[in-house]
C-alpha cells in the first residue's frame, strides 16, 4: 500500500539523520565497488527486505546500464542462473549473509568466497554497501516513501 506520502515525513524531522545517510550512500557509491556489482547487492537485499521503493529505483538502474534483462529477472535466484559470474556470486552470498544476521553471523565460507574477487578493501566496501542499502530498506519499507 503506497501513497502519494510516506508514513512520516521523516526526510524532514530527521534531517541531518537523513542527510547523514544520504553522505554515506555517496562514499560507498564512490568505493571501489563497480557500479552494476553495487547495483546487484542494492536489488538482492532489496528483494530480501520488501522494499518496494527501492526495488524500483535499483531494477531501474540497472536496466538504464544495460543489464541483461534475462539476469535482472534471475536476481532472486543467482545460485541456480547462469548469468551471474563467481565474483557476483561471491558479493550476492556475502549481501544475503549479512542481510538475514537472525540466522546468526555470516560462516566462515561467505567471507573466504569473497577472498578470490575480493581484497580487503573491496571487501570493507562491500560489506558498507549492504549496510547502507539494508539502512535505507528500514526506510522504505517501514515508512512507505511514494514511488517516483
Amino acid at each position: 500500500m503506497n501513497t502519494a506520502a510516506p508514513r512520516v515525513a521523516y526526510t524532514r524531522l530527521a534531517a541531518d539523520a537523513f542527510k547523514g545517510l544520504l553522505a554515506v550512500s555517496t562514499t560507498v557509491h564512490a568505493s571501489s565497488l563497480d557500479h552494476e556489482l553495487q547495483e546487484l547487492v542494492y536489488l538482492r537485499v532489496s528483494q530480501i527486505n520488501g522494499c518496494a521503493y527501492c526495488l524500483d529505483m535499483h531494477s531501474t538502474a540497472l536496466r538504464k546500464a544495460g543489464i541483461e534483462p534475462r539476469k535482472l529477472d534471475t536476481v532472486a535466484a543467482w545460485r541456480e542462473s547462469r548469468f551471474f559470474d563467481a565474483r557476483e556470486r561471491a558479493a550476492l552470498g556475502w549481501a544475503e549473509a549479512l542481510t538475514r544476521l537472525p540466522d546468526g553471523a555470516p560462516s566462515d565460507a561467505a567471507f573466504d568466497a569473497l577472498r578470490p574477487h575480493f581484497d580487503d578493501k573491496g571487501i570493507s566496501d562491500l560489506s558498507m554497501a549492504v549496510a547502507v542499502i539494508n539502512a535505507w530498506n528500514r526506510l522504505g519499507a517501514g515508512l512507505l516513501p511514494p514511488l517516483p
